[in-house]
């Protein structure tokens, strides 16, 4: 049985590798070019804002203190930022943990096991409400980041089959989308229908039966982002290393044509012209960046970049020129070895 760790040492192991290495510079791995880039926008805000010249105060690494009643074992997934602050799951009990980007630690804000909420995979935060994706239980829910309340719950369909809901993101009018890796469906809540009493059934948006995008096994489609103007969405289907648009007016669904490159996304990123993919390759990991054509038809796999402090990262947030960036240990916990301090990576947006 493993010894817990407490919050002091873990407080004292993140003071320590703050002060060795107050910077943590991203390398480039790898990188590509063949087209023109088009227009986009971020799924998560914050300010991260420094004054030009000077060095960032701010940390390259927050520790996820799990503090008294959560689990230990985080295993983190999805992170969202809402100026500055920050929220990050636990897949293991369903803990939401929040940070500032100012402090080096993030504690539980939400338990885990309230509402049911037993796993948080991915999750937004817009304005002063948080969407959690529950993954295998199928649910969704909502938060008003104030007061803690639950404010919205949703449930896929009964019928039986398997089911993880992943990521999440909300459009400029408010309506939140969701991923499903298990089932050929993608979700969305209407910006109207963003509270509710009790349990609502979750709204299936497009079936991706009979379309381009074809769930074979293992786990399809994962990361989502929504374009600035509203029309389209991205996804990643992580299995086929394959990136799909899908265009909110009509529902259709097409492959982006990346020049022959894969993409093996998990969490997405969207900024102005650049897509950010995070793409898991072990305990490294990196960020994919592309360049999309207008209206998201196409793409340039323009670089892959990693950083020392990846640990089999997940996803990532934007925060000002900087990118949130989870490191699950996922490796760890497959291969059954005792896994380190969990940690999200604060790196420069390549």
């Amino acid at each position: 049985m493993r010894t817990r760790r407490t919050a002091r040492t873990l407080l004292t192991l993140t003071t320590a590798v703050l002060l060795l290495a107050p910077t943590a510079g991203l390398a480039a791995a790898q990188g590509s070019s063949d087209r023109s880039g088009g227009s986009a926008h971020s799924t998560g805000k914050g300010s991260g804002h420094h004054h030009p010249g000077r060095p960032d105060p701010r940390p390259t690494s927050y520790l996820l203190d799990p503090a008294d009643q959560a689990a230990e074992d985080v295993f983190p997934e999805g992170v969202a930022v809402h100026r500055d602050t920050f929220y990050v799951g636990s897949t293991t009990d369903g803990t939401i943990y929040r940070g500032s980007l100012d402090e080096p630690v993030a504690t539980p804000f939400l338990l885990g096991g309230e509402d049911g909420r037993t796993s948080a995979i991915g999750m937004k935060a817009d304005g002063r409400t948080l969407f959690v994706a529950g993954g295998a239980t199928g649910l969704v829910f909502a938060y008003d980041v104030r007061t803690r309340e639950l404010v919205g719950s949703w449930q896929v369909a009964q019928t039986g089959e398997p089911t993880f809901l992943n990521d999440i993101a909300i459009s400029p009018r408010g309506d939140v989308y969701v991923t499903d890796s298990m089932r050929p469906a993608l979700y969305r809540i209407d910006a109207r229908d963003r509270r509710t009493d009790g349990v609502a059934e979750l709204p299936v948006f497009v079936d991706f039966t009979g379309t381009v995008l074809e769930y074979q096994p293992g786990f399809n489609v994962n990361g989502i982002v929504v374009s600035q103007d509203g029309k389209h969405l991205v996804v990643a289907q992580s299995n086929t290393a394959e990136l799909f648009r899908v265009t909110i007016a009509d529902r259709s669904v097409a492959q982006v044509d990346l020049g022959g490159e894969a993409v093996s996304g998990d969490g997405l990123v969207l900024q102005g012209r650049t897509l950010y993919a995070v793409e898991r390759q072990g305990d490294v990991g990196y960020i994919v960046k592309i360049d999309l054509s207008r209206g998201l038809a196409a793409g340039t796999v323009v670089s892959r970049t990693t950083d020392p402090s990846f640990n089999d990262p997940t996803t990532a947030a934007l925060a000002g020129r900087s990118l949130l960036v989870v490191n699950s240990q996922f490796g760890e916990r497959a291969a059954g070895v005792e896994p380190g301090p969990f940690t999200v990576s604060r790196v420069p947006a390549p």
